[in-house]
């Protein structure tokens, strides 16, 4: 074939081509087809697809007598939201932008890298209907555009090479062809990045990623899955026969059961999850947190089945899940490490002496462990053997997994992490950091981004740490580097997560990115959507995590039914992460979070009275919440201060649970209002449904004179009775206590708009048998009617010995028949909601009978052990 035909034939063929790298915001979204244009000998072009990881042909150029494609074209950023719009004529193309936004649809190859010889301008735009023309926009002082039919240009775009000097292309305009650029359009500078893609209308770009199963369950499965949805990817969830209604299976667009509801015969099964995978073709699993998500098996086992694991390389996760191995690789990378010891011999002795030579207190932590378990502290010799084995056990169950590491133990530190994101090209960035650090039983209830107090400068330092610590393991995908800091704001490598933290929409909401989609992009090949200096720190953020648990009784773990649940509204600056609905059941068997309610504000003063705002609108009536705690402990004033430590709970214990106030009288009055309220529309529907004239329920249009008509109700507050209950007079013109307004919304729900002693107030009462649950700006209460004494049950435990406080496995039992026993003994070891408790003897007795044995089942309030009678009546 002759140049000179050749030549012909580079003006006589069609380029589908869209390239951004571009700013701004838009309305909708366009859909990205991957496809590569090839020309057989006669000219023809013939759309044939490919392998996203292969190089198309050299391109060549459609004859410029071809109309483009006109319509109007919307393009997503890097987060899924709309950025550009592209409005599409047979003469002109307009370019709309509304908010400086970095843009790159670079999904899968790279077709060619470069920069405009020495001049630091990137390609802005390129966009080629079907039938259309390939514009190239340049950024300079002019404005440059050049369409490719242009004889002074070459027409082929070669791998590596885009054009060495700004000479080598024309500056000028098709006479046949009108441009308008939007004003202020610029991009950052950078590599160039170009894509060959099909553009049609209406859908978002598709990629490798078509499937994906999320294996996991709760709120992070539907975390996952609602991202999927955004980008056009189908989701798959697994469940156990305790999930088989769960919210997450209702979101997924396909679900497989997977088991029992135990975990390690359903979530915690490699082989079941990876028979789904199969079976479901998904082309990706997403592990979540917890359950398989640092498993390097798992990682490795998806690997060999061609199934792109969303995470790190399972090197990573090894590596950094062995704590004892983190440790030398980050003082190697030049990560300041805490002195410890993280040696092979696990001897008791060993271990004992090493507590001794740090110096006490030290923490005893498995070197496999996370999220707070398998970590003790021992503040003592005298305690280190009951820490150590109570750390194994919990190890154990946990990460089949008993080997410990010991670390000298930082009193009132604070618990800052970095969120870090690396790629398959080598890249690797942090999203700033986050405080942890209020925290109970060594999980946290509370996080904030950024963290309060922290200078520009140990910011940067902390951030060059983190990404020191990803690149160390050739890091891939969302991680966590966790740091111990000091009073001085010196900071320690603590562990890294390899994986999706819980608390991640916090890094979210100042950044500005969603991080899942961060996870399908990297995973599927390609590079990081925003370079460092991109990445902006914007306003305040707060996580708490709302738990089915009883803060008064040691923050104990809650389980039952949701019988109300009513949240904040959801919008820019508040989202409602949850994986339960209103009437679905906490379990026992799995954690018992129920929601994280995450939000945003200017500053952290902003963002915390939102917080405070938002937790006194979410209302859960069915089972003990520690909403009221959060409130408690977001409005300290140490807390408001950002004066917190990993001891802030214990060092403000006093005011973070006063004492129980007894019952207002309005509070009581609101109750009697809505019980009578309740009544009386009872006693309305019984008589609007009777016909009945004689019936003692149909209404009487009698006058009644000088008649005070009274109802005394005695009320009663959690255990205690009111013992001067308030006398309401129902009557037209009530003195002391008024109804302003009422709106039912459902049958067992109301709010009122009333007056207590001229006091007027808007409390929400939810009303379930005869219990009435307020709930206000002050918090919230429960109230009802006692029950007679001849219908109230007696619930104690078998001659008063010990009981279940939760439903749980029995893991060990400590004590047999015939035992003697101190108050305060250890008598079982129960494991539920994946934390260990111990159970102790509420007395001192000799122990008659044992009702369980190791790997029994107990359920809440069953009774665990029985007291010899002799030992009762001492």
């Amino acid at each position: 074939m002759t140049d000179k035909l050749r030549n012909n034939m580079h003006h006589e063929t069609i380029l589908f081509l869209l390239v951004a790298i571009i700013m701004g915001n838009s309305l909708m979204t366009a859909a990205l087809d991957q496809t590569i244009i090839t020309t057989d000998e006669s000219g023809l072009n013939n759309p044939e697809p490919t392998e996203q990881s292969s190089l198309p042909e050299k391109p060549v150029l459609q004859p410029k007598e071809t109309a483009p494609v006109t319509g109007n074209y919307v393009l997503n950023d890097i987060a899924g939201k709309p950025c550009i719009k592209v409005s599409m004529g047979v003469e002109y193309i307009v370019i709309e932008k509304k908010k400086a936004s970095y843009f790159n649809l670079d999904p899968y190859t790279t077709l060619a890298t470069g920069r405009c010889g020495q001049k630091e301008a990137v390609l802005s735009l390129a966009i080629v209907g079907e039938g259309g023309y390939l514009d190239l926009t340049f950024e300079k002082a002019e404005h440059i555009l050049s369409p490719l039919g242009n004889k002074n240009y070459p027409g082929v775009i070669e791998h590596e090479k885009l054009f060495p000097t700004a000479a080598d292309h024309s500056l000028k305009c098709n006479s046949q062809t009108k441009f308008h650029l939007a004003e202020n359009l610029r991009v950052k500078l950078g590599p160039l990045q170009f894509q060959a893609f099909k553009l049609t209308n209406g859908k978002f770009g598709e990629g490798r990623i078509e499937k994906v199963l999320i294996a996991n369950r709760g709120e992070i499965a539907c975390r996952v899955m609602r991202t999927a949805k955004k980008m056009g990817v189908r989701s798959v969830a697994v469940y156990s026969d305790a999930d088989r209604h769960s919210m997450h299976v209702a979101m997924a667009d396909e679900a497989y059961n997977i088991g029992p509801a135990a975990s390690q015969q359903s979530y915690l099964s490699m082989e079941k999850v990876m028979e789904v995978a199969k079976r479901s073709g998904s082309h990706a699993v997403h592990p979540g947190y917890g359950f398989l998500s640092e498993n390097t098996e798992f990682a490795e086992a998806c690997k060999q089945e061609g199934i792109i694991f969303i995470g790190p390389p399972s090197s990573a996760i090894r590596d950094m899940g062995i704590k004892s191995t983190s440790k030398y690789i980050m003082s190697a990378a030049g990560v300041p490490i805490i002195e410890g010891y993280h040696g092979e011999d696990q001897s008791d002795e060993k271990l004992q002496a090493e507590a001794v030579r740090i110096g006490y207190p030290v923490m005893i932590k498995a070197v496999r462990g996370g999220g707070g378990k398998g970590m003790r502290i021992a503040h003592t010799t005298e305690d280190f053997h009951e820490q150590l084995e109570s750390a194994r056990r919990e190890a154990r169950k946990s990460f089949n997994d008993d080997v410990m590491l010991v670390e000298k133990f930082v009193e009132d530190p604070r618990h800052v992490e970095v969120q870090v994101f690396g790629d398959q090209h080598g890249n690797a960035v942090y999203l700033f950091e986050r405080d942890c650090s209020v925290q109970r039983r060594h999980q946290k209830i509370i996080e904030e981004a950024p963290g309060p107090g922290i200078s520009k400068e140990v910011r940067r330092k902390l951030g060059e740490a983190a990404v020191r610590a990803a690149k160390a393991v050739n890091y891939v995908g969302a991680g966590t580097v966790e740091f111990i800091m000091d009073a001085q704001h010196n900071f320690f490598f603590m562990e890294m997560n390899t994986r999706l933290q819980v608390e991640h929409p916090v890094s979210e909401m100042i950044t500005g990115t969603d991080l899942v989609e961060w996870q399908l992009r990297v995973a599927a090949g390609e590079r990081l959507p925003l370079l460092q200096e991109e990445i902006e720190l914007m306003g305040h953020s707060f996580e708490a995590r709302i738990y089915a648990e009883d803060p008064n009784n040691d923050f104990l773990p809650g389980a039952g039914p949701l019988l109300h649940l009513s949240t904040p509204l959801a919008d820019e600056c508040t989202r409602i992460e949850t994986g339960v609905r209103e009437g679905d059941e906490v379990s026992a068997h799995y954690d018992p979070m129920i929601a994280k309610l995450v939000v945003w504000g200017e500053d952290r003063s902003a963002a915390l009275r939102k917080l405070r705002y938002c937790l006194r609108q979410y209302n859960i009536v069915g089972l003990n919440t520690n909403i009221d705690f959060l409130l408690s402990l977001s409005g300290h004033p140490e807390f408001e201060a950002g004066n917190v430590t990993t001891s802030f709970i214990p060092q403000h214990y006093e005011q973070l649970f006063p004492k129980p106030i007894p019952p207002s009288r309005a509070t009581l009055c609101q109750a009697a209002l809505g019980l009578l309220l309740r009544e009386r529309a009872s006693t309305q529907t019984f008589r609007d449904q009777s016909n009945d004239p004689f019936s003692p329920f149909a209404s009487s249009n009698g006058r009644r004179v000088n008649i005070l008509y009274s109802r005394n109700m005695m009320l009663q507050l959690g255990e205690t009775s009111e013992s001067k209950p308030p006398s309401i007079a129902q009557r037209k013109q009530p003195v002391d206590l008024g109804l302003i307004e009422m709106l039912f919304t459902q049958s067992y729900t109301s709010f009122l708009h009333c007056s207590v002693n001229g006091v007027k107030s808007r409390p929400k009462l939810v009303i379930l048998d005869n219990t009435v649950h307020l709930f206000s700006m002050e918090g919230s209460a429960e109230v009802s009617i006692p029950v007679p004494k001849f219908l109230a049950g007696v619930s104690t435990g078998a001659q008063g010995g010990a009981v279940a406080p939760m439903t749980g496995t029995i893991e060990k039992v400590l004590v047999k028949a015939g035992d003697t026993v101190q108050m305060g003994d250890s008598l079982m070891v129960m494991n539920a909601m994946k934390m260990e408790h111990i159970i102790r003897a509420p007395k001192a007795g000799v122990i008659k009978k044992v009702f369980f044995k190791d790997g029994s089942q107990a359920n809440r309030h069953a009774a665990l052990v029985e007291f010899e009678e002799a030992a009762e009546e001492e």
